[in-house]
């Protein structure tokens, strides 16, 4: 069946520099808590780090023309903190705004609307140093780089993402110690996660400042579920979950402050021990709550959650292990339809004035075959029932306008270094050559087709 989108919808890839730029201490570049977390004993598997990764930093031409190629209208890519302002503050390193600048030109030239993220999770060390994203005083200094970038390249970027997926960047980087900087504390992954919110909404104004007419917006990861079964307890662990997971980021970008049934669970399990939230100031939920051009949602994955599973993400399929039918190499089950009933939710909910999939996407390890091809049909029929959901919550009224396919090239996974692949295009990460996938002479021949 032929995936049909309406005139005018958005056709991307997605990217994030560390994952995909290495030149980890060139032209003035600063070091950021990846570079810094990547080095630590044990902390990625295989000891493998981003500081080649897949060298876009000296291969960017060569990666627009394959952008090119695939026909898409637009490229969302991160911007590294530390490569504007090497300490996080202070002087700005003029060669790496020009690299940034080169970049969004030469983008443009090719018919490619730039789609920039401020933050995607690279904090500069030197503020981790003074307390990261737990100290308040990193909000000031967020605004600032925001400020600093849209002053730079706002003449000719007209959409702005401010942060990407707070909740992994408090979460998974302060609870679960499993992305930099590496902690396992609630009240560092609550706090930080407020401060993260906080510096959105403060960013917002600056980057219209700079770049008039332009739009702005956050990405926000999701993780819907259902619950294990009608029993009290399973629903009420599914409740919980969805208020960790998705309404403590989804509540306060809409204004509404964090959930009061959160509020009061945190302080009965002890997160924190004062009334209200005490990294929350007077006048935080206002600024938070900015109005917003676009809300971006990433989206990979739902869960099914059984009492005592209420604050984690497991699968019982490990990273990495043969997945069975129905689960990416992520150890992720495919779940399309959750997606469409997500968008619909949001929709209805929180009304944003426009939806649009900045990230969505699977890993699978597909590599060359005696042809010379890499034949990744598991990764075509996910790309396939995904699209098909998002036409599903377009025809139930969502005002969904774009999609983002996660993502250009095989990079580094994080935590997971190199063994997860999610590219349309093959990386050989000793060479760095790259190959074009069947997935991703797919994803060109619907984008044709839709403007035909």
């Amino acid at each position: 069946m032929a995936i049909s989108l309406p005139y005018g919808f958005q056709w991307g890839v997605a990217t994030s520099a560390y994952q995909i730029e290495g030149a980890a201490q060139a032209d003035g570049k600063g070091q950021s808590i990846w570079d810094r977390y990547v080095r630590l004993p044990g902390t990625i598997l295989g000891d493998e780090t981003g500081e080649v990764a897949c060298d876009h930093y000296h291969r960017w031409r060569e990666d627009i023309t394959l952008m090119a190629g695939l026909g898409i209208d637009a490229y969302r890519f991160s911007i590294a903190w530390t490569r504007v302002l090497p300490e996080g503050d202070g002087s700005v390193n003029q060669a790496g705004l020009d690299f940034y600048g080169r970049l969004v030109d030469e983008l443009l030239a090719a018919g490619i609307t730039p789609w920039v993220t401020l933050y995607h999770w690279d904090l500069p060390q030197a503020l981790e140093n003074r307390g990261g994203w737990r100290n308040r005083a990193t909000v000031d200094a967020f605004v600032r780089y925001a400020d600093v970038v849209s002053a730079s390249l706002g003449d000719r970027v007209t959409r702005w993402i401010t942060q990407n997926e707070p909740w992994s960047a408090a979460f998974a980087g302060h609870l679960d110690g499993v992305h930099a900087p590496g902690l396992r504390d609630w009240g560092a992954a609550l706090t930080a996660g407020h401060h993260l919110l906080l510096s959105h909404g403060r960013a917002v104004p600056a980057i219209r400042a700079n770049s008039p007419g332009s739009e702005v917006g956050i990405a926000l990861d999701c993780r819907p579920s259902r619950p294990a079964s009608d029993a009290r307890a399973d629903l009420a662990a599914q409740r919980h979950f969805d208020g960790f997971r998705n309404r403590w980021f989804f509540d306060p970008v809409f204004g509404r402050g964090y959930p009061q049934d959160m509020v009061d669970a945190y302080r009965a399990r002890g997160r924190y021990h004062t009334q209200r939230p005490p990294f929350e100031e007077p006048g935080d939920r206002d600024e938070i709550g900015v109005p917003i051009d676009f809300l971006g949602i990433n989206y990979y994955t739902s869960l099914v959650i059984a009492a005592g599973g209420d604050e984690t993400e497991a699968t019982g399929v490990p990273p990495g292990s043969e997945p069975p039918d129905g689960f990416t190499e992520m150890g992720w089950p495919i779940t399309p339809d959750a997606l469409a009933g997500f968008l619909t939710r949001v929709h209805e909910v929180y009304a944003p004035p426009r939806i649009v999939i900045t990230e969505n996407g699977a890993s699978f390890g597909d590599g060359p075959s005696s042809d010379g091809r890499i034949h990744d049909q598991r990764r075509i029929d996910y790309l396939r029932v995904h699209l098909e959901s998002v036409r599903q919550a377009i025809d139930r009224g969502v005002p969904v306008d774009g999609y983002f396919a996660w993502s250009l090239l095989d990079n580094f996974e994080w935590s997971l270094g190199y063994s997860q692949r999610f590219g349309l295009v093959w990386t050989n990460h000793a060479t760095g050559e790259r190959i074009p996938k069947d997935s991703y002479d797919w994803y060109g021949s619907v984008i044709k087709d839709n403007r035909a």
